[in-house]
């Protein structure tokens, strides 16, 4: 006999939970569902059925996924996580490794045919693999689903051959394979190169081989982010942004950008911008279903799509510089190369500052405008009064 969910209140809606990527400023979705978690009593199961993520939100959800029948402990885990997090846990940051990576790169032109087709990256994330697989229990997802603690879950990742984004998903057996323009899904059993794939930013990381195909960052090619939480079931969708604004002189001097600044810029639009538009548009199509009759709407399968975005209110580029001292040597000197340093305007060290004060001070960030919307996140998740803990300083996880 299955065991039933453990909620306490019934929501009227599916709620599905969206986490974008950001590579190390992942470390803020984690403070954000602190936040979240103290709505909620101590065994309650996941308040979202439905998780999405891509890259550095395809970990967090994966993990949550994994303790979908206990909140509180899926969010311990990935803070444990993420507070003891160092760079070389997720790729080759000393001096040895980086050296040898790179002669390599540059002398695979001379080897043979066989060693060129080895995968070529600025970064060895080999060590992510093996974080991966030390704390993630996979096994745990089908179950999950089995007992009713979680619908689905879905890992996004871009395709090289097709160029299409695809979403790879773990689910219950009613839902149904989509394809539409640049977009697909691809249900099965989800594992290690799954996450490995959606988080192979590219030129950074090496391309993952998934069923016969390579595969890069899910952010890549992702044109419409809110797509397979709202195919896999969800009405409502609380996403977690990674996109921070940017402080600037009131009398700052106009210069022509660097190399490094342009890379970026890149970064901070292919993870952010296609989300913004994404909830513009369901926004529009919200506004145009308010205007036709609801027996319509239920006759041609069209339903409103609700949604909540959370976003940084912190620079997060000023934070990452503040601890730029912890950036491993001879990355320092790696990036150095390509104009990043701790004067540069580029935001890269924010994506790949994977330590332990920078994670643990984007946690706390987090945490803090998830309590300032506490009110927005209790009316949208539809949690009882009941479940509201007014002084969350009493509450076990410590900033």
């Amino acid at each position: 006999m299955e065991e039933p969910a453990k909620n306490h209140q019934v929501n009227t809606k599916k709620i599905g939970l969206l986490l974008s990527g950001g590579g190390a400023r992942g470390a803020y979705q984690v403070g954000v569902l602190k936040a979240i978690a103290t709505l909620y009593p101590r065994n309650h199961s996941i308040p979202f059925p439905v998780l999405c993520g891509t890259s550095a939100g395809a970990m967090n959800s994966t993990a949550l996924g994994c303790y979908a029948s206990s909140f509180h402990l899926g969010v311990k885990k990935l803070e444990w996580i993420w507070r003891n997090m160092r760079t070389n846990d997720i790729y080759r940051s000393d001096l040895s490794h980086v050296s040898h990576h790179m002669f390599n790169n540059m002398t695979k032109w001379m080897r043979s045919d066989l060693y060129r087709n080895r995968p070529t990256s600025l970064l060895d994330n080999s060590p992510l693999r093996q974080l991966i697989n030390r704390v993630v229990p996979f096994e745990r997802l089908e179950r999950n689903i089995a007992r009713g603690h979680l619908h689905a879950l879905s890992v996004t990742a871009s395709s090289y051959q097709t160029g299409n984004s695809v979403s790879f998903y773990q689910g219950h057996p009613s839902i149904k394979d989509w394809k539409r323009s640049k977009r697909e899904s691809s249900r099965g059993v989800l594992h290690t190169d799954h996450l490995m794939a959606s988080a192979a930013l590219p030129l950074v990381f090496p391309a993952i081989e998934v069923r016969q195909s390579f595969y890069g960052d899910g952010s890549i090619h992702q044109l419409s982010p809110l797509s397979p939480a709202i195919h896999l079931g969800a009405d409502k969708i609380l996403c977690i942004g990674l996109d921070s604004p940017h402080d600037q002189a009131a009398h700052a001097v106009m210069k022509h950008p660097s190399a490094s600044s342009i890379a970026g810029h890149l970064l901070d639009s292919v993870f952010s911008d296609t989300l913004d538009s994404d909830i513009e548009r369901t926004e529009r199509v919200n506004a145009t279903l308010d205007l036709i009759p609801p027996h319509l709407q239920q006759s041609h399968n069209l339903r409103r799509i609700d949604t909540l975005l959370i976003n940084p209110s912190i620079d997060i580029n000023l934070t990452a510089k503040r601890h730029y001292n912890d950036v491993p040597w001879a990355i320092k000197r790696l990036l150095a190369s390509i104009g990043v340093t701790k004067s540069s305007e580029s935001s890269l060290i924010s994506y790949l500052l994977f330590e332990k004060a920078y994670c643990t001070e984007l946690i706390a960030a987090g945490f803090r405008d998830g309590i300032a919307q506490k009110k927005e996140l209790s009316e949208f998740l539809e949690v009882g009064t009941q479940h509201i803990r007014a002084k969350h300083a009493q509450y076990d996880f410590q900033l």
